[in-house]
């Protein structure tokens, strides 16, 4: 099934500030959010698609990214995207920023979910970025790339926990084991009892009485990491992807970082591409623009032989179908346009020069006025080599 337009599930337009879609957010959160319906799987799949919509909208690369392209900008091969890859823990996660810790305890009475997932979590670990490099081809194709990061990864000695052994993790004293602590405010309504994480153990409800001796208590460790990257057909250079969390480890089993990725696109030595089209200028000389002739040109898959008819004229445009590019966020392929120019020698030998003032002189080597007031200029063709 299509997933359905992020704007539509929030219900906000395209040009809606960032306050607005945040609004749209937490009021779609609370109708639909599991504690306020239990058992009810309809309301459980429109919080996560809710949640994955917001995800996208309030980040401006996403954000971008889907403008532009759709769901294939942010959920494309591989394990890219903005939120598809999101489960119930990721959402909750992101709770304290997004409405305020405490806000789903004083809604639902307490206990609910949004306070209870963030017990276990560290700090997260921070993204990175990265710049690959492709050809043409690859991006016309796709590609798979194998690359080598060094960044931090869980530690293999404690497993993230930070602490030295099983024995070396407490209760936490200022939270209780709960990983939150609660402070009653005086507001102009009155009082307001609100929840934060817990600023000794944040958040986990345990301390570590001895850290790890490798990690030093971090539960991470800096390393080299190998990942295969799918990177979709159709990018366009500058385009950033992400691979959800496949960045930094984060601290004493905090949530990972993602991996954004940057396309950068190595120019071709004979093609200039222009969004889904690649566009090649062919220098033919004067004899085979009047006579005729069969020529290869390069494209993306490699050489081909096109047939110039007789009597072609300078500026000429002919168009290889579907010899351009695949749109990332449509099916079927660009074209390639071929310009025609006629190749004029700046040097002539005495003979050469001869001929030439001898074929001047004949009537078909006159310009045809009313053929060149029937000619179409460069813009004209280029509006109808689309159509």
């Amino acid at each position: 099934m299509a997933k359905r337009d992020y704007y539509e599930i929030l219900g906000v337009n395209k040009n809606a500030a960032a306050d607005e879609i945040k609004k749209a957010y937490r009021k779609a959160a609370l109708q639909f959010h599991p504690d306020k319906n239990p058992g009810n799987k309809e309301s459980e799949e429109k919080f996560k698609e809710a949640a994955e919509a917001y995800d996208v909208l309030s980040t401006p690369e996403k954000k971008q990214r889907y403008d532009q392209f759709g769901h294939a900008g942010v959920n494309g091969a591989g394990g890219f995207g903005g939120g598809g890859n999101m489960n119930m823990d990721d959402i909750f996660t992101n709770f304290g920023d997004i409405f305020g810790e405490g806000i789903f305890e004083n809604f639902f009475g307490g206990g609910g979910r949004g306070t209870r997932q963030q017990r276990g979590t560290g700090k997260r670990g921070s993204n990175i970025r990265i710049k690959v490099k492709l050809t043409l081809q690859e991006i016309a194709e796709g590609a798979k790339k194998t690359i080598k990061v060094k960044k931090y990864v869980a530690c293999d000695t404690c497993k993230g926990s930070g602490a030295k052994d099983a024995s070396s993790v407490s209760t936490c004293k200022t939270c209780k084991g709960q990983g939150h602590v609660r402070r009653v405010q005086n507001t102009i309504l009155g009082q307001m009892q609100t929840t934060t994480t817990c600023p000794t153990c944040h958040g986990s409800g345990q301390q570590i009485t001895a850290n790890c001796p490798k990690c030093h208590g971090e539960g991470r460790a800096y390393a080299e990491d190998t990942i295969t990257i799918d990177i979709p057909a159709g990018v366009n250079d500058g385009i950033e992807l992400s691979m959800n969390s496949r960045g930094n480890a984060g601290e004493r089993n905090g949530p990972n970082g993602d991996l954004l990725i940057s396309i950068e696109e190595i120019p071709h030595e004979d093609l200039k591409r222009e969004g889904s089209h690649v566009f090649y200028n062919l220098f033919i000389s004067y004899p085979d623009a009047a006579l005729g002739t069969n020529v290869e040109v390069p494209t993306i898959d490699g050489k081909v032989r096109i047939k110039i008819p007789e009597g072609t004229q300078g500026g000429h445009i002919m168009k290889l179908k579907g010899k351009g590019l695949a749109s990332l966020n449509s099916y079927g392929k660009g074209d390639q346009i071929i310009q025609v120019n006629i190749w004029v020698p700046k040097h002539l030998s005495g003979e050469e020069k001869k001929t030439l003032e001898k074929l001047n002189a004949s009537k078909n080597f006159q310009p045809d006025i009313n053929e060149t007031k029937k000619d179409k200029g460069f813009f004209d063709k280029m509006k109808g080599i689309f159509n």
